[in-house]
């Protein structure tokens, strides 16, 4: 079972709840829409998931019906009781913890060890299904790739662009920092559009989902705190060409040296050629 948006404003309203906009609360109100995305979540009996804003908990409700267990974390008191209340209606006995934090500073092994099925953290163990707010949608997939090892797979439903961010290659507009740091660490596609109309309130774009799944080890051999800074040194200064926005970490002679055209500019370089800037000679102490 799963929340109706007759449900979700009834409940809204018994509680004196207004979403936040400084939250990016949107709550989404369409069962086929919650049920599709537990669906693209692939989990079941025995799988361990976390949910990031679960709001009221319809998405909670359709995850913890495949049969998993869930770890609820929201950032909102006021929610935290209404997502209790729901949790304990019909059908109560699913295997549910809530978790009062901010997923942006949560101490992750924590949360994920004491959760349901806790205990081995190994990596690749969990997986994150969310509906993420666009203000921390981004740093909140860098961050869980670069630090949570024990998040294999993530389904997160995220502002259109946004989408597009993560899941860009070499050329395109959308391509940046976010999308070699996909690139780097898993394998990041679209499996999906989500129309505006499925939220409340209804938001002034478009949504879709991704599906990230991480690597077994990262698809380039180089040191991470050298390749980021240099990802980061280059899209900073996205319009000049590599010898420009490089300058001070790579000089054009090392540029030449790894194969890549200093002419070029950073959105058009692929994963493998970031690689190798990293590997060139440089002044040290770059870190991520």
């Amino acid at each position: 079972m799963t929340l109706t948006r007759t449900q979700v404003r009834e409940l809204l309203d018994r509680h004196g709840i207004h979403p936040k906009r400084s939250l990016g609360q949107n709550f989404v109100v369409e069962p086929n829409t919650v049920r599709r995305i537990a669906e693209l979540a692939g989990v079941g009996p025995g799988d361990r998931v976390v949910e990031i804003g679960p709001g009221v908990g319809s998405l909670t409700l359709a995850l913890a019906d495949t049969g998993a267990s869930v770890t609820a974390v929201e950032i909102d008191e006021a929610l935290v009781g209404v997502l209790a209340e729901v949790m304990a209606g019909p059908g109560a006995g699913r295997d549910v913890r809530i978790v009062h934090a901010d997923a942006m500073e949560v101490d992750w092994d924590s949360v994920l060890y004491a959760g349901p099925g806790g205990g081995d953290l190994g990596d690749g163990n969990w997986t994150l299904v969310a509906n993420l707010p666009y203000n921390v949608s981004v740093p909140l997939v860098c961050d869980l790739l670069d630090d949570v090892p024990a998040i294999g797979k993530m389904v997160v439903m995220v502002q259109k662009e946004v989408a597009e961010r993560l899941v860009a290659g070499p050329g395109d507009d959308a391509y940046g920092l976010p999308s070699v740091k996909v690139a780097y660490h898993a394998v990041g596609r679209l499996v999906g559009r989500v129309p505006p109309s499925v939220f409340l309130p209804r938001p002034n774009v478009d949504s879709a989902l991704v599906e990230v799944v991480r690597r077994p080890v990262p698809a380039v051999d180089a040191d991470p705190g050298r390749l980021f800074a240099l990802v980061r040194a280059g899209f900073g200064q996205r319009r000049k060409m590599l010898r420009r926005s490089l300058a001070g970490l790579v000089d054009e002679a090392a540029i030449v040296a790894a194969g890549v055209d200093p002419t070029e500019r950073a959105e058009q370089l692929g994963l493998a050629q970031w690689a190798a800037l990293a590997e060139a000679p440089g002044p040290v102490g770059a870190t991520s």
